[in-house]
């Protein structure tokens, strides 16, 4: 009788703890953002980061649009770039008040890319635009395995779509 009800309350219990640590483990992901780039992938050099930060800052400055880029080479508990990049914006907004009206999150691992809150720039620029400049200047340097020109070509178009 006792194995049973030790068996039971084990039943009961372990996947509450299972369910628990997922959710930490990615809110943990997500509070690491505070930074216009924020590579948790370690791809990017110092000397680069710094650069793309002090870019980033100026053009916020020009066009009141800030850009975040982040690089991440897991996205799990999510499935899919997408929902990540979503949930993530969510999270930079709600939690850590940072309102970022254009995150970039790119994968090296994962071989994926995503430009999030497009939404916000539609008046400025359409996702055809944004799909052009990826192609025509990001992807291309992706490719090469140059992913700091890659990000600074890509940050450099969107700033000169929205001046």
């Amino acid at each position: 009788m006792k194995k049973i009800l030790l068996v039971l309350t084990f039943s009961l219990f372990l996947p509450y703890t299972i369910f628990a640590q997922t959710k930490t483990e990615a809110q943990a992901i997500f509070a690491k953002s505070t930074n216009y780039v924020n590579d948790f992938e370690k791809i990017l050099t110092s000397s680069q980061i710094k650069n793309l930060n002090d870019f980033l800052k100026a053009g916020e400055t020009k066009t009141k649009t800030k850009i975040t880029i982040v690089t991440t080479s897991s996205i799990a508990p999510y499935t899919n770039l997408t929902d990540y990049s979503s949930d993530f914006e969510k999270y930079l907004v709600s939690t850590l008040k940072i309102d970022s009206s254009i995150l970039i999150v790119l994968s090296k691992q994962l071989r994926q890319i995503q430009i999030q809150g497009v939404n916000k720039l539609r008046p400025k620029m359409s996702d055809q635009e944004i799909k052009d400049i990826v192609s025509a200047y990001v992807l291309p340097e992706l490719k090469k395995g140059d992913y700091h020109k890659a990000l600074q070509e890509g940050a450099i178009q969107l700033i000169k779509k929205l001046e």
